[in-house]
């Protein structure tokens, strides 16, 4: 999904571009981020900005607007796709609708600990996919921001078993393998914007929702949510991704700079997930919050997830081979 933008330069800017290269230039990029400022969204966004920063010189900086501001998650997708916008840091389930085969890395109990992330994204499998979504989406992924299982939380009781969802409405993104994945354990969820749920935790509109710890700290949804159940179905990782026309438009030594600085913050964002998580739990928990382990290990719930919503997705992430190949490189 290519979208083209026709761009007109006012005579002077124009004018003055024939005489200065890119890097002779000052250059201020745009970076949009749907979580609120202290997550690993922005903390990813905040490492490159001044990576970047210093690699050019001071000459290209990146402005960081959080929470939202410049649009949901999949407007700025649209958006970084037609050109209109330079970076965006998003959850990787919001791209799987413009880049099917990212959804490998989405389902469920495929990625088992931080360190399976890692090697996903950072080696053959996270290299596939980053042409892939250049290739969809018209979008480039330069960074990876790793935040961690997604944990269940809800306002109304504990949950511990398949049967203790029953009654509960659960928030979950516009994305089909994560709506499949809690079909499969008899739930029917409420898809919703990212930047509806807040409002809809506190109004009771539904009852719960699922995050990484470091995004339930940053979105203070112990205000609006009491109890937590931590499973581990998906692997909360969030791509920093660039818009492919601008990037394609940069000098070699810009486009260069980018791509160290994105990997640079990668390796920065697992280290942080992994000074911060547990404290950020125990934070948490001093403030309300209640947690409840799966019982059995959680064999139930990956037992039912695994033999229905694997099968299902095959052919939209490019084949079965496609998850074989990602389970190989996790030795498994």
């Amino acid at each position: 999904m290519k979208l083209k933008k026709t761009v007109v330069l006012p005579l002077v800017a124009a004018t003055g571009l024939l005489f200065a290269s890119p890097l002779a230039l000052a250059q201020n990029f745009k970076m949009a981020l749907g979580d609120a400022a202290g997550g690993t969204q922005w903390e990813l966004g905040k490492t490159f900005a001044q990576l970047l920063q210093k690699k050019t010189a001071g000459k290209v900086k990146v402005d960081l607007f959080p929470n939202g501001q410049l649009g949901s998650e999949e407007d700025t997708i649209n958006n970084a796709a037609m050109g209109l916008l330079d970076f965006s840091v998003l959850a990787v389930n919001n791209i799987t609708p413009f880049s099917p085969t990212v959804g490998v890395l989405t389902l469920p109990y495929v990625i088992q600990s931080p360190e399976d992330a890692r090697k996903l994204t950072q080696g053959t499998v996270g290299n596939e996919l980053t042409q892939n979504t250049i290739r969809d989406a018209g979008v480039r992924i330069v960074g990876w921001a790793y935040s961690g299982f997604r944990v269940l939380t809800n306002s109304k009781k504990p949950v511990k078993t398949l049967a203790d969802l029953k009654g509960l409405v659960v928030r979950v993104p516009k994305n089909e393998i994560m709506i499949s994945t809690y079909k499969s354990w008899g739930v029917n969820p409420t898809p919703m914007a990212w930047s509806e749920t807040f409002t809809a935790l506190q109004q009771r509109v539904v009852h719960g929702q699922d995050n990484p710890y470091i995004t339930i700290s940053a979105m203070k949804f112990n205000e609006v949510q009491k109890y937590v159940t931590p499973i581990r179905y998906i692997f909360s990782l969030e791509p920093l991704v660039m818009s492919e026309s601008v990037f394609k438009s940069q000098k070699p030594e810009v486009q260069k700079a980018i791509l160290d600085a994105g990997r640079e913050a990668t390796a920065h964002s697992y280290k942080y997930l992994l000074a911060t998580e547990d404290r950020i739990k125990k934070e948490l928990v001093a403030k309300g919050m209640v947690i409840t382990e799966p019982a059995d290990g959680e064999k139930e719930w990956i037992a039912k997830a695994t033999a229905t919503v694997w099968p299902k997705y095959y052919q939209s992430i490019g084949g079965k081979q496609k998850l074989d190949n990602a389970l190989k490189a996790l030795g498994r």
